[in-house]
């Protein structure tokens, strides 16, 4: 039986990715890193992870007293993941970026164990930049990202996928899950449905655009996801809103078309899941919203508009003429195909078995 580490969290977007590995490493004998206040101290107990807390480092970014107490505070963070590795008898270590990621890459390289490598974005963050100079095995989620192992195998898997997401991609009975989906949201089982979704938190920008062209649904309904606190219309009978849904698999099957951001996560699962999509990238961090988008929309399977571009006009003219534009969003459908990855999960926990199985033995007498 194998000894796994796995390093991501702080956000949903590390978070999710290590669970759906982990629930694909059933059997084997796995172990969480968490900081204070990350997502993973709620998830990661729920799918039965055990957790070890390290302190959060985060680098400072100007000159200050976070500057003077980090390497103190670093180095203490390092040595109690060293202590872990080698108590636990750790073989492989499993990262997936984030504040955490980078002790767990020192650490393992210090006691010899190998390091494996999931990144999710088109430009890779700082953590895995670093932890890539030594891992056996990097997975990425897009084949554009230029991130690579320099003494192993690197793979574009994709992004593993949460069950319920991997589930509804490879289901047969779509057109069945559609309907039941539909009475869920009480949509009229008939006419297409186009998804509005921003996320948890919402985007502004997309609500208010969506509200004020309500008056030109025609032919078609809209499940409007407005995020928590941003509800300013009631609900009509084409027009179901929702500050946020529980359970998104239900929202996509539901859908037809999917306006929504372009976070790693959604790109991923609407693309696994064929559904066409028109994307409004957020202009946050390195601008990796607008990348990743950018595969599936040369493939003809989404549309991207700039987010200082999109208002009522871009609804009128682009997306509610699309939605009932069924033959068209069949082609797109068929065109994300070539890039929809629903077994993810499985190919990044068979990178880690394959390395695992593959590795020297570890120095653990030390």
């Amino acid at each position: 039986m194998t000894n796994v580490l796995l390093a991501g969290g702080g956000t949903a977007g590390h978070v999710n990715p290590l669970i759906a590995v982990g629930k694909k490493l059933a059997g084997e004998n796995l172990f969480a890193l968490a900081t204070p206040g990350g997502l993973e101290h709620e998830l990661l107990p729920q799918a039965g992870i055990p957790l070890f807390q390290i302190p959060k480092v985060p680098a400072p970014r100007r000159p200050n007293m976070d500057a003077v107490r980090f390497p103190r505070q670093f180095v203490a963070a390092v040595s109690t993941v060293e202590k872990l590795i080698v108590e636990k008898r750790i073989n492989v270590v499993v990262g997936f970026g984030g504040f955490v990621a980078t002790p767990a890459y020192l650490a393992a390289k210090k006691v010899g164990v190998p390091i494996v490598i999931h990144e999710q974005n088109v430009r890779p963050g700082l953590a895995n930049k670093l932890g890539a100079r030594w891992a056996k095995a990097i997975a990425l989620t897009f084949a554009d990202t230029k991130l690579a192992a320099r003494q192993g195998i690197t793979e574009v898997t994709g992004l593993p996928l949460r069950p319920e997401i991997e589930e509804l991609a490879t289901a047969v009975d779509r057109a069945q899950r559609q309907q039941r989906a539909r009475a869920m949201f009480d949509l009229d089982p008939q006419l297409p449905v186009l998804l509005v979704t921003g996320g948890s938190l919402g985007a502004q920008k997309i609500n208010e655009a969506v509200v004020d062209s309500l008056g030109a649904v025609r032919g078609f309904q809209i499940l409007h996801l407005a995020g928590k606190g941003k509800v300013t219309v009631s609900s009509t009978s084409t027009y179901k809103v929702r500050e946020y849904c529980l359970n998104m698999e239900d929202a996509f099957a539901a859908a037809d078309l999917v306006l929504s951001r372009s976070g790693a996560g959604s790109v991923s699962e609407i693309t696994a899941l064929c559904l066409p999509a028109v994307y409004v990238p957020l202009a946050i961090g390195n601008g990796e919203q607008k990348l990743n988008a950018a595969a599936v929309v040369k493939a003809g399977g989404a549309y991207m508009v700039p987010n200082d571009k999109f208002d009522i006009k871009t609804l009128r003219d682009i997306v509610f003429p699309l939605v009932v534009n069924p033959q068209k969003l069949s082609d797109m459908s068929t065109r994300t195909r070539v890039l929809a990855r629903p077994d993810a999960a499985v190919r990044v926990a068979n990178l880690v078995r394959q390395v695992a199985n593959f590795k020297a033995p570890e120095p653990f007498e030390r």
